[in-house]
């Protein structure tokens, strides 16, 4: 059939039933069926044996988050420094250095007891903390990961509750920072408090979040989540020393590096 004739004429012009082709046109669209079923066939195999789209690779993932807490040695979750360029007010790089690393633990005696009661759907599985602080000493942060009991519905579930009760902003479900003796956060207890984030993640069964304060002892009586600390012309005490960047800064990176984690446990060889 040559292009601007009608349909249901051969090439001579002469009228045949609409619907009948000949047979090597036939052949020709037998073999482009069965070509293109075979380029489909093959795709899909080909996203099944990478292990890297579709729900088969994202509940892989998903596992393989939740299993870090006891397959990745603890200077891959909380590295001893922490590089923070551009973290600090103004764009001002930052450098903290940890200070203290937790035991690994559950909830009850780790988070004020709101807090906990907000997290209880998605369960304790373990909780990892680590305590930070700045190059000049000034500050300390405790960065948490708390590695969670529930499925991927369950952890959007509470992400959604999180973000629609904007529960991530209420002091009372503030996170309780790690002191450890002899060390500048061997005073940061629960009113030294200045600035914090916490952060429900969907694609891992983990909650990150993060804690920071004066390392002299200070108490605070106005603490602020770390996203408005941060905002410019923000006039409080935490936001004018920078704490909510403290939080936020090490909280990002901390989330980063779990992130690149899990990417590498999922890995498939080549």
């Amino acid at each position: 059939m040559s292009f601007g004739e009608p349909e249901g004429y051969d090439a001579d012009a002469r009228p045949r039933p609409l619907g009948r082709r000949g047979a090597s046109q036939a052949a020709a669209a037998a073999v482009c069926l069965v070509l293109g079923l075979g380029l489909i066939s093959g795709a899909v195999t080909g996203s099944w044996l990478m292990g890297d789209s579709g729900e088969e690779g994202s509940r892989t993932t998903f596992t393989a988050a939740g299993s870090l807490w006891h397959s990745v040695p603890v200077d891959q979750l909380f590295p001893p420094t922490v590089q923070g360029q551009g973290a600090g007010p103004g764009g001002a790089d930052r450098i903290w250095t940890r200070i203290a690393v937790a035991p690994d633990s559950g909830c009850k005696d780790a988070l004020d007891p709101l807090l906990r009661k907000a997290l209880a759907p998605v369960g304790c599985e373990r909780l990892l903390r680590a305590t930070y602080t700045d190059a000049t000493e000034t500050y300390v942060t405790t960065v948490g990961l708390l590695f969670t009991k529930a499925d991927a519905a369950g952890m959007t579930s509470l992400a959604n509750r999180f973000r629609k009760e904007r529960l991530d902003r209420r002091s009372d479900l503030m996170p309780l920072p790690y002191a450890a003796q002899d060390t500048p956060a061997a005073d940061f207890g629960a009113r030294q408090r200045a600035a914090w984030t916490v952060s429900v993640l969907t694609e891992a069964p983990v909650v990150v979040y993060a804690v920071s304060g004066w390392a002299d002892g200070r108490t605070v009586d106005d603490p602020q989540p770390a996203e408005d600390a941060m905002k410019p012309g923000a006039t409080t005490a935490p936001a004018q020393a920078g704490l909510g960047n403290e939080a936020q800064g090490l909280a990002d990176r901390v989330e980063r590096g779990l992130r690149k984690n899990v990417r590498s446990a999922t890995e498939q060889p080549s």
